[in-house]
């Protein structure tokens, strides 16, 4: 059965566009069919044009390919600045601002031959109070955040693939509740001109997909690695990598479900030849919990003042909470922070060890219900501040038992920069577990 454009790869929809095999305008339009069935429930986009993203989408047909991703739509989230759309940074203070200009990733993929379909929903400023959108699996359950509308669009088949931002857990929590391929780089590997800051430390761009190919295909284009693409096919038909797992000391937060996935896909993976390294948590890693909070809380603080000073009473009760949170921390306090987190990176061969890449949780468990909270960054914050990359795989449902049914991810993480490790060693793994499609 031949399957609609809206359910292919996006490197498979690059690749026919290239051919001849279909247009620009007939891959929009399975795409914004998807979002005509799905958006009223789902609720992932904060803007979209239909009829703009067509009259792109026939000119890109009738021009000189610009690039590997010439003729695709893409998703990004509305704290990334787009010059052609409004960004409103999930705040009814910026309602209707337009920007001057694209932001830089935003560029590079326009660059690269792609546009922007829409602007997806994202918690007010890509902190913890959420927008509309709903878990594309259960719409009674959150789809995790802050990227919110950026995971839930790709899980629909809405996006080919989406931007998000991370500064705790906001591309890697809502990918594995979505049950998508979520990406979050090394820091600086993609540049972040022209994204709404949180906190200079932890801020980074991330991208979200259906498969490792597409993510390190659009990876190698925002991060300018043109290597990057070939990582995952190679990885899959290479050798087995040195694989770690861990669960922190945070397991107890962690449900049976998740735990018992995480263990079933160690056992799978040592099956099909994995070497198993043995992994011992140090102790001053126990801090980075803490640390990463206080980081973010204290530069969030600084990065959204004028919007405290001035518009207080147009943002959440949540939000002021963790601005008033972040101006009240000692400064003292905030230059430990840091530090520790420096240290841990110094001393992170002794968390690695023998292994290449740690295979770890990305959340508690599946996505909680309700709507209220975008759930627990808790097993994202060591690993973002300590800068490694990471990636959300979601795990096949014979190793996903979970009682509701829904999506669990898994993340394989890296020491910080070595995406090279971190691409190969993810084909190779999703290529072993399976997909579920």
């Amino acid at each position: 059965m031949k399957l609609p454009l809206n359910r292919l790869s996006a490197v498979t929809l690059v690749r026919m566009i290239a051919a001849g095999e279909c247009s620009p305008e007939s891959v929009t339009r399975s795409f914004l069919d998807a979002i005509a069935e799905h958006e009223p429930t789902v609720q992932a986009y904060a803007w979209f044009d239909a009829d703009g993203a067509l009259a792109t989408a026939r000119a890109l047909h009738l021009s000189a390919r610009r690039g590997p991703l010439h003729g695709l739509p893409v998703a990004v989230k509305d704290n990334i600045d787009t010059a052609d759309a409004p960004s409103a940074y999930g705040s009814v203070i910026y309602s209707g601002h337009r920007p001057q200009t694209d932001a830089a990733c935003v560029a590079l993929l326009k660059d690269a031959g792609a546009f922007v379909l829409g602007k997806t929903v994202l918690a007010e400023f890509a902190n913890f109070t959420p927008g509309p959108t709903r878990n594309p699996h259960a719409s009674a359950h959150t789809p995790g955040g802050s990227s919110s509308g950026s995971a839930a669009a790709v899980a629909a088949h809405m996006a080919p693939l989406a931007l998000g931002t991370q500064t705790a857990g906001s591309v890697i929590r809502p990918a594995a509740f979505c049950g998508v391929v979520g990406y979050k780089p090394s820091p600086r590997q993609i540049p972040r001109a022209g994204v709404k800051p949180n906190s200079d430390t932890l801020d980074e761009v991330g991208l979200f997909t259906r498969s490792v190919e597409d993510a390190a295909f659009a990876a190698a284009v925002l991060a300018v690695r043109p290597a990057w693409r070939e990582l995952p096919e190679q990885g899959a038909g290479g050798a087995a990598p040195a694989l770690g797992s861990v669960t922190t000391p945070q397991q107890h937060l962690a449900s049976a479900a998740a735990l018992a996935a995480l263990e079933r896909a160690v056992q799978r993976l040592a099956q099909q030849g994995a070497r198993v390294a043995e992994i011992t948590w140090p102790r001053v890693f126990d801090g980075l919990f803490e640390a990463q909070r206080v980081v973010q809380s204290f530069e969030t603080a600084r990065a959204l003042a004028p919007e405290y000073a001035y518009r207080r009473p147009q943002l959440s009760p949540r939000l002021v909470e963790i601005i008033e949170q972040g101006r009240s921390t000692p400064v003292e306090q905030y230059a430990a922070a840091l530090q520790l987190g420096r240290g841990c990176v110094a001393a992170i061969d002794g968390l690695f060890g023998a292994a290449e890449v740690l295979l770890t949780l990305s959340a508690p468990g599946q996505a909680p219900a309700g709507l209220a909270s975008t759930g627990d960054p808790v097993f994202n914050r060591p690993w973002q501040l300590l800068g490694c990359p990471m990636i959300n795989l979601p795990v096949p449902r014979a190793l996903a038992q979970g009682d509701r049914g829904l999506p669990l991810g898994l993340t394989l993480v890296a020491r910080p920069g070595d995406e090279t490790r971190l691409w190969a060693a993810a084909g190779w793994i999703e290529a072993r577990l399976g997909a579920d499609g």
